[in-house]
Formats: structure tokens, C-alpha cells, sequence
């Protein structure tokens, strides 16, 4: 492409000094009072060609009418090519697309609500794709409600053209309220991508523990080292387009614009950065806790002999202490699945205590010498050191009546078991019930 586009912000400065066209000289056109209600129409102060120039876009036409178009082109971040092995870990039954990055397509939507539903619309489109060594945007902008099937149609030629979405919590919002904007057009069939590779939910498995906070801005700023500066709060990017829609300055949309470009670019690093983890934590992991949010998307995806390895490093690295006992927990159940119980048996000796992994740690010990190694006596002096805890946190009030009831009770029913395997006389065993 020969052409390449100047920023939003380069442009709201060119037109800081440029006097606002008079209210009386702007055209007038009937739109709805709210967003999409058909509620009294009043008249909105529009002129297409100032409209253009204040947020640097063109003014594009399809067989459903006009819309606005605004491009421009980031060298940062730089094009990836993301190994298979870590995208098969998003989506094990994706097709081979997804390892093709020119299949594409970067999205995120700025809407009217924050909640979706039927009556929230995206009145701002982003799309980014790789090109030319960096990421090419295309925003689509709708100035009125009218305008909504032209920007559906000009998105669904891109969707074709990348039939690979990319989101950031794309699979619960922005997608789904697309698909019920498409519907509502009567008009313009759902486009349907090949696949949906969304990074919300490995950053949270990656990065929630340290930061609390997996907003895409925070995830910038803690992880890729970037300072987005002034940016919109989303929630007031609606508030923003309905004065716009009501006669409000368009110069108020540059910032929402100017926000929507820095959240696709962010999504393109922060996908490099996810993939690049998963394809290599071993040499690229900068933390325990990062080595352990691959541990766990590795499990879950039956890659049993890596995540071992990296649950293994990611306790020999810091994690805090509720981190490192769910480490050891799945490391000792992963242990176990394969074979290890002198490993596993290690690790249930070193959760004992009052806590859910403790109490579960003693039961997984009360079953290996109960069934693994025969030794029903030995498993039954767990069982009793298990309620003996039980007795002592409820006395102390480390533990709720609630859990204590059913951890006693599965306990209490383990323990009839086994004094009826060792043969030990009826009274006897009602005695130590009594007892405990």
C-alpha cells in the first residue's frame, strides 16, 4: 500500500486551532433521541466533510450506504509467526489457519452499553491485520444509526478476506453482540470465521494472580512495559457517543478513536507475548507465577509430562503460599497419574493441615495405603490424624461448621471402612466415633 496515514492525535492537533463551523451553517438531519430507540426524532448538526476531517477518516460507500473509514499503520508491534504447538493450546480442534497469521484478524468494538443485549450497537469497529512488517487498523465508524448496515457489510469483507478472529474477551461480548447486530439487520448474513483465538482467558490463567487486574491497559503496563498516557475510561466511551449522536463536537471522538487503535495494538503484542510463552516458558517464563499459569493451561490441554516439568520449576521459583499449595496439589495429582507416588506421597506429606488441599492430602494418603500399598492400619492412622485436625480447628474456630460437617463426615465413613477391614470389634469402633 503506497498510502500511509497520520496519527488521530497528530490530527487533533491540526484542527486545535481550526475555528468550529457555525451551528446555523451545518445541515440538518432527523436521528433517533437515544441509542436506537425510536423515541422523538430531533435535529442533529452534521457536515460529512468536517465530520472527515477532524478524526482523519474517509468517507467509504457500499451497496448499503456510507460509512467512515480511518487507516493507519503501526510498526509496533512486529509482525509474529506463532509456533503451532503453543496455538493448539488455545484451540486443540482449530483448524490449520490459525498458524497462518496473514488469516488474521484483530478486533475490538467500542459500543453504546457496557452490557450488550439487543439494543446496544457497536458504533465503532477496529480491525487490525499483519502487514508489511507491522499492524495495519481499519476502524469503521457509523455518524448515525442509519449507517449500522454499511459498517456490518464493509466488516463482514474484512472477516472474509481474515476469517481468523483475534479478541480480548471477544467470545463473550464483542462477538456475540456483532452476531445479534447482523441479525438484526434482516439484511446481511453472520459472517462465520474459521476460528476465534481469545487471549482474555490465558492472561488470566498467566497474570491474574500477580496483577488482580487483566485489563488489556493494565496487561500494557505490567507485562509489555508500555504507557498508553491519557487514555478514556470505557465506561465512558457511551456517554461520549450519545452527545455526539445529539449534536455534540466530533472532536470528542478522537480520544475514543485514538483508544480503540491503542486496544488493538496492545491485543497484537499481548498475543505475541502469550504465544511466545506458551510455545517456550522454560527459557521465557520471568516468574514463578508465570511458569505456573502454563502449568495449568498445559494440564488442562493433557500435555501431562510438560506441565509436571513446569509445575516442578514454577515451586522452585517464589509463589505465594495459597499458589504454591495448588502447585503441589496438581503436581501430586499429576504424580500420581503417572506412576510417581514416592513423589506424590512427598508432596501429600508436605500439604497435611487444615486446609481444603490438607484435608485432601490426607485422603489421598489414606487411599494409597489402603489400596496401592495394602496397609489398611497405616491408612487408618491417617484417617484418624485427619479428624483429630478436624476436632482441633473446630474447637479453635479455624474452620466453619459447614466444611466441618462434610469433611467429618466423608472422614467418619472412610474410617468405618477400614476398622471393618482390620477386623476390629463393632463397640470398638463406635467408641472411637464417640471420641472423635
Amino acid at each position: 500500500m503506497s498510502v500511509r496515514y497520520v496519527s488521530l492525535k497528530a490530527l487533533q492537533r491540526s484542527h486545535s486551532q481550526r475555528s468550529e463551523t457555525p451551528e446555523s451553517s451545518w445541515p440538518h438531519r432527523l436521528l433517533a433521541d437515544d441509542a436506537g430507540s425510536p423515541s422523538r426524532a430531533r435535529p442533529i448538526r452534521t457536515d460529512p466533510e468536517h465530520m472527515a476531517q477532524i478524526l482523519g477518516a474517509t468517507t467509504k460507500t457500499n451497496q448499503y450506504g456510507d460509512y467512515l473509514s480511518v487507516r493507519c499503520w503501526c510498526a509496533r508491534p512486529p509482525r509474529y509467526s506463532p509456533d503451532a504447538r503453543a496455538l493448539k493450546l488455545l484451540l486443540p480442534e482449530a483448524p490449520n489457519e490459525i498458524a497462518d497469521p496473514d488469516q488474521w484478524l484483530f478486533l475490538d468494538t467500542e459500543t453504546t452499553g457496557l452490557a450488550g443485549g439487543s439494543g446496544t450497537y457497536a458504533f465503532l469497529v477496529g480491525v487490525g491485520w499483519w502487514e508489511g512488517g507491522g499492524l495495519e487498523i481499519e476502524q469503521f465508524f457509523m455518524r448515525e444509526y442509519s449507517e449500522e448496515r454499511a459498517l456490518l457489510f464493509a466488516l463482514r469483507e474484512r472477516i472474509a478476506e481474515h476469517p481468523v478472529l483475534v479478541t480480548f474477551n471477544g467470545k463473550s461480548f464483542d462477538w456475540p453482540l456483532l452476531e445479534t447486530r447482523y441479525r438484526m439487520s434482516r439484511k446481511i448474513s453472520v459472517p462465520i470465521p474459521h476460528a476465534h483465538l481469545d487471549f482474555l482467558h490465558p492472561a488470566r490463567n498467566l497474570w491474574q494472580l500477580r496483577l488482580g487486574s487483566v485489563r488489556l491497559s493494565e496487561l500494557e503496563r505490567h507485562v509489555l512495559g508500555w504507557d498508553r498516557g491519557d487514555d478514556l475510561l470505557s465506561g465512558m466511551i457511551p456517554q461520549i457517543y450519545f452527545d455526539y449522536v445529539r449534536g455534540g463536537p466530533p472532536e470528542r471522538l478522537v480520544p475514543v478513536l485514538n483508544h480503540n487503535q491503542m486496544d488493538l495494538r496492545g491485543l497484537a503484542a499481548l498475543s505475541t507475548r502469550i504465544l511466545s510463552l506458551l510455545s517456550d516458558a522454560e527459557n521465557l517464563g520471568q516468574d514463578g507465577l508465570e511458569l505456573f499459569g502454563v502449568s495449568r493451561i498445559c494440564e488442562k490441554r493433557g500435555e501431562h509430562t510438560r506441565a509436571r516439568n513446569l509445575y516442578q520449576r514454577s515451586i522452585a521459583s517464589f509463589l505465594p503460599t495459597e499458589t504454591d499449595r495448588i502447585a503441589r496439589r496438581s503436581l501430586a495429582r499429576l504424580a500420581k497419574r503417572q506412576g510417581d507416588f514416592d513423589l506424590a506421597c512427598e508432596l501429600w506429606k508436605h500439604a497435611l493441615g487444615n486446609s481444603r488441599h490438607g484435608y485432601d492430602a490426607y485422603e489421598q494418603l489414606a487411599m494409597y495405603y489402603e489400596h496401592k500399598t495394602r496397609e489398611p492400619e497405616q491408612a487408618r492412622q491417617i484417617v484418624q490424624q485427619a479428624l483429630d485436625e478436624l476436632s482441633r480447628a473446630i474447637q479453635v474456630g479455624d474452620i466453619a461448621p459447614g466444611p466441618y460437617r462434610e469433611i467429618k463426615a466423608r472422614f467418619d465413613r472412610r474410617m468405618e471402612r477400614l476398622n471393618r477391614k482390620n477386623g476390629r470389634p463393632l463397640l470398638a469402633v463406635l467408641m472411637t466415633q464417640a471420641q472423635a
